[in-house]
């Protein structure tokens, strides 16, 4: 799940950049709209997608997966392979909604105060709240908040630019947002997103009130009001000082050419490479880690996978696997089973796990192991990594001790298969 929410945060991360390098000073409004409204959504899906034709023609090394194995004491857990969290982060989220919503809650309560407090007038229709004592100016789905201290020189541009954040339905963009930040209330993209697609809702409000009046006029109502806003994330604000230079910048902005739409379709390629990430990506299809009731550390087989050499065969294509010692000989998918077994009891049997005490480790340390099965059946060129030089030791040692094992064959011959073997060394305490 963890890598998951990486790539969750990676994804909107690219989206934003390209938003931000190619497209937000572009005149192409609507289109910049429906860009920030269906990149962070999008960015939420792509890693659930996995693309099945993209598995079959990309190296096997990155899709084979055996079932994790949770070794701890004497009990031997097989891990199933749906996703799960550990209570403590489960909770964190639980309570960071909890307060994300109470918040949002004060905030419409906020808006429900402004409302009653000032005197209500009709516009066409349209609900307009007189603010009394106050400069600000803004507007809350089909209702328009206005200073009295706004001279009455301003209102008709404010009230015609409110009109249009009313009319194209912007506070619905903006409480869409805010129903994110309550979801993935930890996901800083989700701010920013927000922040783009107000700073866009300006613009184009801006530029349909300057289509019917005179834009130099325009700007000095935006330059010579007193700046006062509300802090209130999910309304449409008419004065916002530092959106000011921004708003008139885009106004004296020449109407974008129609080739500067191509830059749309930049979204082709960045999607393509999610695509093929995700589905090369076995993080969204592992299985979780079961939490283990003992005191002692414990040793995790988290996968048993293969990686593959250009002179050597790859694994999933092998037409005999390497046989482990007391496997039966069978067919492939039984003989791997039986491997990533064995494996993980040897592993289990023969890793220090004292280390854990000796080294004053706590929770989690990752230990990536990578050795070879030659033709002649035995284990070399074996590598480890991990954060402690003393695990990397312990890993290379206890690896170097699998027995001696039955080469694969390809044609007939014997042929050598590279394996890699992610290890999680957990200290529950």
């Amino acid at each position: 799940m963890i890598h998951t929410l990486f790539q969750i945060l990676v994804f909107q991360i690219l989206f934003l950049a390209i938003y931000d390098l190619f497209l937000k000073k572009e005149t192409f409004f609507n289109l910049n709209r429906a860009y920030l409204l269906f990149a962070p959504v999008l960015g939420c899906v792509l890693p659930f997608i996995s693309l099945g034709f993209i598995q079959q023609n990309i190296p096997q090394q990155y899709v084979f997966q055996l079932p994790a194995v949770v070794i701890g004491n004497n009990e031997e857990t097989i891990v199933t392979t749906s996703s799960s969290w550990p209570p403590t982060l489960l909770q964190i989220w639980i309570v960071g909604i909890l307060f994300s919503t109470i918040f949002l809650l004060w905030k419409l309560y906020k808006i429900a105060k402004l409302k009653s407090s000032g005197a209500v007038e009709k516009v066409h229709g349209i609900q307009l709240i007189i603010l009394p004592r106050s400069e600000a100016a803004f507007s809350f789905f089909n209702t328009i908040f206005l200073g009295e201290n706004i001279s009455e020189a301003s209102r008709a541009s404010i009230i015609a630019h409110e009109k249009v954040h009313i009319k194209q339905k912007h506070s619905l963009d903006l409480l869409f947002f805010e129903v994110l930040r309550i979801l993935f209330w930890f996901n800083p993209m989700v701010y920013l997103f927000q922040r783009r697609i107000a700073t866009l809702h300006e613009y184009i409000a801006d530029a349909e009130v300057a289509k019917t009046n005179d834009k130099k006029q325009y700007y000095q109502n935006l330059l010579s009001e007193v700046f006062q806003t509300e802090n209130i994330s999910f309304i449409n604000t008419f004065f916002n000082q530092s959106l000011i230079k921004k708003r008139i910048i885009m106004l004296q902005k020449s109407k974008s050419t129609k080739t500067a739409r191509l830059k749309y379709f930049l979204l082709v390629p960045a999607i393509c490479g999610m695509l093929i990430y995700s589905s090369c990506s076995d993080e969204t299809k592992k299985g979780g880690f079961e939490k283990s009731n003992q005191t002692a550390p414990i040793v995790v087989i988290d996968t048993l996978q293969t990686a593959e050499r250009i002179t050597d065969v790859p694994f999933s294509a092998i037409e005999r696997v390497p046989v482990f010692p007391g496997c039966p000989k069978a067919d492939n998918e039984t003989m791997k089973l039986c491997m990533s077994q064995k494996i993980a009891e040897f592993v289990n049997s023969n890793f220090n796990i004292g280390l854990g005490k000796e080294l004053n480790l706590k929770g989690r340390q990752r230990i990536a192991v990578q050795f070879k099965i030659d033709k002649t059946g035995r284990i070399t060129d074996v590598r480890a990594r991990a954060p402690k030089p003393e695990l990397e030791a312990e890993a290379v040692r206890v690896v170097k001790l699998l027995p001696q094992m039955q080469p694969g064959e390809q044609k007939g011959e014997k042929v050598g298969v590279l394996y890699s073997l992610p290890i999680v060394f957990e200290v529950v305490e």
